[in-house]
């Protein structure tokens, strides 16, 4: 019941961190009967490309050897190295369709997923050796699916294979009387007509095996709010630390605009809301803005300059649009020269009438 309630509350879609970490441990979506289409698919064709030449083959070595039958000596031994003449034939003219087939299977594998290695897989684990987990396997739902999905196999399969046998049951009468010349192309003709048909069953059988496989490996990854939570923690960071770290930040900068006001040449204010501190100096390209607020962080600034005799001006125009446009340190934009030119002329004006 814990662990039903637990898979109810896993509602996200999995993150692609969480996707990742399920491929490292070799957690994949791989259907197996992909593979056995894979299989089959290939023994059909190879066996369709090299069935004259296998028919050939068999005949040959099946005439040669009914032809001599009586020459065969009848103690047990010999019955033994005939047994085993005859199945060294029959390996010999099956070995090129085994052996594409198994390498379609790999590749089919491969396809899927590219395989993993993953150490932890093969360290020990309670859960594989526990009685009460293995019958959780066995009676589970990815077992009860398993079942119906062979046992569906198995009539569909048989379904198929009857229906290729009846339409040829007259065939099959008179194989007994023909001679191995005629018998094994008809056998081999039989054959592929059979596999082509497991071949059709098994194109749907894959499909949707596939499509169920991904569904599953999906749902397992499913992740739940608080593990959404914890994983941007542990990539992002905690946000409480990242709000403290952004709070000592910010108080840095202000401390340090606060240090560069005294050396300001001028503050251009909105008397109630915005102060932008401007530095000039003969030889510089443009003033720089070394402080800027709005609210009470202006009315600071505007109480640093008073207490340090640097000239306020109250522009509001002016004073909103840099406050807008220019960032700490950097020169002001270039259509603000102007206004800045003659506000900062007019600063140079009263200090040299003062001097």
């Amino acid at each position: 019941m814990a662990e039903g309630a637990e898979q109810e509350d896993k509602t996200e879609e999995p993150t692609p961190r969480r996707i990742e970490q399920a491929i490292e441990r070799g957690d994949v979506a791989k259907s197996i009967e992909v593979n056995t289409l894979a299989i089959l698919g290939a023994f059909t064709l190879a066996l369709l490309v090299a069935a004259p030449s296998i028919a050939s083959g068999l005949m040959r070595s099946l005439t040669s050897f009914l032809a001599n039958a009586h020459q065969v000596p009848d103690g047990p031994w010999a019955m033994a190295r005939a047994a085993r003449s005859g199945l060294w034939i029959w390996l010999e003219a099956v070995a090129v369709p085994v052996g594409v087939a198994l390498v379609a299977g790999v590749a089919a594998g491969y396809l899927q997923h590219p395989p993993v290695f993953n150490a932890e897989a093969l360290m020990p684990k309670f859960e594989r050796i526990s009685p009460m987990a293995g019958f959780k396997r066995i009676v589970g739902v990815e077992a009860l699916f398993q079942f119906g999905k062979g046992l569906a196999k198995m009539i569909a399969v048989g379904v198929v294979g009857g229906a290729i046998l009846w339409r040829d049951r007259d065939r099959l009468e008179v194989f007994a009387r023909l001679d191995p010349g005629a018998c094994l192309p008809a056998v081999l003709t039989l054959s592929l007509k059979l596999l082509a048909g497991m071949l059709a069953v098994h194109v749907a059988i894959a499909g949707a095996d596939y499509l169920y496989a991904r569904f599953r490996w999906r749902g397992r990854l499913r992740m739940s709010k608080e593990e959404i939570k914890q994983e941007m923690k542990e990539s992002e960071g905690n946000p409480e630390v990242k709000g403290k770290l952004k709070q000592l930040r910010m108080a840095r900068s202000k401390k340090r605009m606060m240090a560069a006001v005294p050396g300001a040449t001028v503050i251009v204010t909105n008397p109630t809301h915005y102060a932008v501190a401007l530095r000039y100096e003969a030889g510089m390209p443009a003033p720089i803005c070394v402080a800027k607020g709005v609210d009470a962080l202006a009315l600071r600034i505007r109480e640093v300059a008073k207490a340090h005799d640097v000239a306020i001006v109250e522009n509001p125009p002016l004073a909103r649009a840099l406050h807008a446009t220019v960032e700490i340190d950097r020169e002001i934009p270039a259509e603000h020269y102007k206004a800045v030119a003659e506000v900062i002329g007019f600063v140079m004006r009263l200090r040299r009438r003062a001097a």
